[in-house]
């Protein structure tokens, strides 16, 4: 785990295992006293799950607290440690190539690569002498004593103090670039398709926003990386000017919206985070992500079919062919990406005829256990979408 080592894990989360032996002494008279004793159950076992969710999903530079700090430093391996602030501006430049030392070194289990909020947890920042922010500070093997980084605030030369320092020799990983790099020979061909809806963040090198959204657009890239009709593309407006005053780019970053049926561009306004990215990408287009990628459980589900299959469920088996053949005519007449939605529609109603009701609620729970496991996003996606629609049966019935 990233987070908390395991000594702090047992720590924290025995109350769950104190609780499920208290529970099997309760000799509770009243239901009440049992309702409440399964209530803590549940508590604890849901608090168990999260942290394991938290641990999962964390980014490869460890986030460090009040609490969990002298259990991460100081043990039996050296750790690089960014003591910032959310609203310091050095701080935001820094943290791309912050993330990318802590990809670099997440497999080297002799260095730790963190990072300490000072506004959310003010007593180890004092304790370690921090008075201005970004402070980068190094904790050899064993020892509490820091000694101050003082050279280049980028991901190559904090990558050579960190092996210098840890007897190291781990290389830059490679980022993996998902936002598609637009330039005069390719921009009209990606932005002007009007089979894609294109986003454009229009950027300059030297500018610090842009650096700061860098590593949230490379996400939203990733998010959306099997939509085939969604490009996230970015342009050097600095280097190609022409194109950015064509668009009426006058500061940096610019964000424009190039949907499939108007090409001349719309200004996003949105925020910057992650989530408003999705939000706004998921509402234009209509498709249905979350913000790790996943479909969420709207995706593939069409009204006008839900409504059909609802009719089919509640019909006798002399009308269910009859309404099969509507939700096969309703199927052809949808366009674009719904097609693909349609099909699966009339495919799970023909299954559903011939296999009976009970093979709606048998196959969810099949493709739940099946999502359950480690499949490649392609093959979890085409789930999803048989689970989400399969499940407007199953609620019907």
């Amino acid at each position: 785990m990233s987070l908390f080592s395991v000594s702090s894990f047992f720590s924290n989360y025995g109350n769950f295992f104190l609780i499920t032996e208290r529970e099997r002494e309760i000799k509770a008279n009243s239901k009440a006293e049992r309702r409440m004793a399964k209530s803590q159950i549940w508590f604890g076992l849901a608090s168990l799950v999260a942290l394991l969710v938290v641990s999962a999903v964390a980014d490869d530079v460890v986030v460090l607290t009040d609490d969990s700090f002298e259990k991460e430093v100081g043990k039996d391996r050296g750790a690089l440690v960014e003591f910032y602030a959310p609203w310091c501006g050095h701080c935001k430049k820094l943290a791309p190539e912050y993330e990318k030392l802590g990809a670099s070194f997440k497999k080297a289990k002799s260095i730790l690569i963190a990072k300490v909020d000072c506004d959310e947890h003010k007593s180890v920042c004092t304790k370690y002498g921090v008075s201005g922010y970004p402070t980068i500070q190094w904790f050899p093997k064993g020892s509490l004593e820091p000694q101050k980084y003082e050279g280049a605030r980028n991901a190559e030369a904090l990558a050579e103090y960190v092996n210098k320092e840890g007897g190291t020799n781990v290389k830059l990983a490679a980022a993996p670039q998902n936002v598609v790099v637009l330039t005069p020979d390719n921009f009209d061909e990606i932005v002007l398709d009007q089979n894609k809806d294109v986003l454009v963040e229009f950027y300059a090198p030297w500018c610090g926003h842009c650096k700061s959204l860098a590593p949230v657009y490379e996400k939203v890239a990733t998010v959306f990386k099997q939509e085939e009709g969604v490009v996230i593309a970015n342009l050097d407006a600095d280097a190609h000017k022409s194109l950015g005053e064509k668009y009426g780019v006058s500061g940096f970053p610019t964000l424009k919206f190039f949907p499939k049926d108007k090409k001349a561009g719309q200004d996003y306004e949105g925020g910057r985070d992650l989530d408003d990215f999705v939000g706004f990408i998921n509402e234009k287009v209509g498709t249905s992500r979350d913000s790790q990628g996943q479909l969420t459980s709207k995706a593939g589900i069409v009204e006008s079919l839900d409504a059909l299959v609802k009719e089919l469920v509640a019909a006798s088996e002399d009308e269910k062919k009859t309404i099969l053949s509507r939700i096969e005519e309703e199927a052809s007449n949808l366009k674009g990406s719904t097609t693909r939605y349609g099909k699966l529609y009339s495919k799970l109603a023909k299954s559903y005829i011939e296999k009976g009701s009970a093979y709606a609620t048998k196959e969810v729970e099949r493709l739940g256990r099946v999502l359950g496991k480690s499949i490649s996003p392609v093959k979890a996606d085409e789930l999803t979408l048989k689970r989400n629609i399969l499940s407007t049966f199953v609620a019907s019935s």
